[in-house]
């Protein structure tokens, strides 16, 4: 059943736009082009990236790629152990020609905004962003003002063994509709880049504007899902928070940004209707991140990805009956 009101020449344009935007970036970026189709994914399911890797593996050159391609207003926050809460979203001062205070804007408004380690940065500092993910929205000394639409974080971090880093708080975590983890890159890889390198890489095209995104999005929330698409979902969150190695599984907010990512993807791939590898394409970027193992399960290296993994093996899709 096609969802209704999106038109097969404009599924086909937004299937255009996302590829050309999956090259585009791939001139800076040398890795996989499901990384940038992920990043895709999340702005126009509204929701926000983590990107977690060591330092060098082109987490912020991704970002920033990324972002010039969108025609966007762009910032950069680099997190670290003094930075404050008013050094994102902004300030009162006096303005000493009115003798009245004004309020000076901090970084986070804007349309995308790269929150550069933010693990390197305390838990106060880390909050300051809940309000703005959740509520596209902050409050400075009890004054709310909305943020600028389209909005999307993209934010690095460290693994947290590294030195000088602070586990970020699950609140904060849960926010991320997706999160990536980036490794080194593969020979091949790692050849192509020096040779993009060796000279002035090409200049990144910007290729939409922020009307152009709003509409795409609300493209995404029309795309058509089946009521044994919703039952899949649900299977494969009740199954991690059943399972015994995990000691809080992910949560109805979970479920709902697994639904909205699969919406988005297929929106991007020249669809109006979701279908099961959608969902299963997406399962561990969206909902590993959220699960809280036990003690026991870390120290036998039973990872949270693991666990989506085997919900996926084992969580069968239940086929519409003919009617």
């Amino acid at each position: 059943m096609a969802a209704e009101g999106i038109a097969k020449n404009v599924l086909t344009q937004v299937g255009d736009v996302a590829q050309t935007i999956v090259d585009e970036v791939s001139k800076a970026f040398i890795g996989p082009p499901a990384v940038t189709e992920a990043l895709l994914t999340a702005l126009l399911a509204r929701g926000h990236v983590l990107i977690e890797g060591v330092p060098g593996v082109a987490k912020t050159t991704l970002v920033k790629a990324f972002s010039a391609t969108l025609g966007c207003s762009y910032r950069r926050i680099q997190f670290t152990p003094d930075l404050l809460p008013s050094d994102i979203t902004g300030t009162y001062i006096l303005d000493m020609r009115t003798n009245q205070f004004v309020l000076r804007q901090g970084p986070i408004f804007c349309n995308v905004l790269l929150g550069d380690e933010i693990n390197r940065a305390p838990a106060k500092t880390q909050s300051a962003l809940l309000e703005a993910m959740q509520e596209q929205q902050v409050t400075i000394e009890g004054e709310t003002r909305p943020l600028a639409a389209p909005f999307i974080v993209l934010a690095t971090q460290n693994p947290v063994e590294q030195e000088g880093t602070y586990p970020l708080p699950e609140a904060q975590v849960d926010r991320f509709l997706i999160k990536l983890a980036m490794s080194y890159p593969g020979h091949a890889d790692e050849k192509r880049m020096l040779l993009t390198y060796n000279q002035p890489p090409p200049v990144v095209r910007s290729l939409l504007a922020p009307e152009d995104l709003l509409h795409m999005q609300g493209l995404a929330e029309k795309v058509y899902v089946a009521e044994e698409l919703f039952d899949y979902i649900l299977g494969l969150v009740l199954h991690t928070r059943q399972h015994r190695r995990v000691y809080l599984g992910a949560s109805p907010r979970a479920a709902l940004a697994l639904l909205r990512a699969g919406k988005a993807l297929a929106l991007i791939r020249g669809r109006d209707y979701v279908l099961p590898d959608d969902i299963r394409n997406l399962a561990t970027m969206v909902l590993a991140h959220r699960i809280v193992m036990t003690p026991d399960a870390e120290l036998e290296g039973v990872s949270a990805g693991s666990v989506v993994g085997e919900a996926v093996e084992r969580v069968a899709y239940k086929t519409p009956r003919a009617r």
